[in-house]
């Protein structure tokens, strides 16, 4: 899969409201009430990544959950991190504590 221009990246990020261009990714935080809605949520974008066999990066900073996603073989974004991006976009609309 080809890796998308800077371009191709900024017009993509517009559909995905928070999300944000890193040095080669995408990255949103989301912020949780609690520290377990926030492992939830980890565990359920770590299926859906399985799934899909394209893993982003995850930090967690107590209620705060980062993800990142690159497509390291392309060295940088393409259309599989918008894919997964979109799935856990998807996933945050039925996760629980989100604030």
């Amino acid at each position: 899969m080809a890796k998308l221009t800077s371009g191709e990246v900024a017009e993509r990020l517009k559909r995905l409201p928070g999300w944000e261009p890193r040095e080669n990714a995408i990255a949103k935080r989301f912020r949780f009430k609690e520290f377990m809605d926030g492992i939830r949520f980890v565990n359920r974008v770590a299926e859906i990544a399985e799934a899909a066999d394209h893993h982003p990066d995850i930090l967690i900073n107590y209620t705060r959950i980062t993800f990142t996603c690159s497509t390291h073989s392309e060295g940088g974004v393409t259309e599989k991190d918008f894919k997964l991006a979109r799935q856990i976009e998807d996933a945050a609309g039925t996760a629980g504590g989100i604030l």
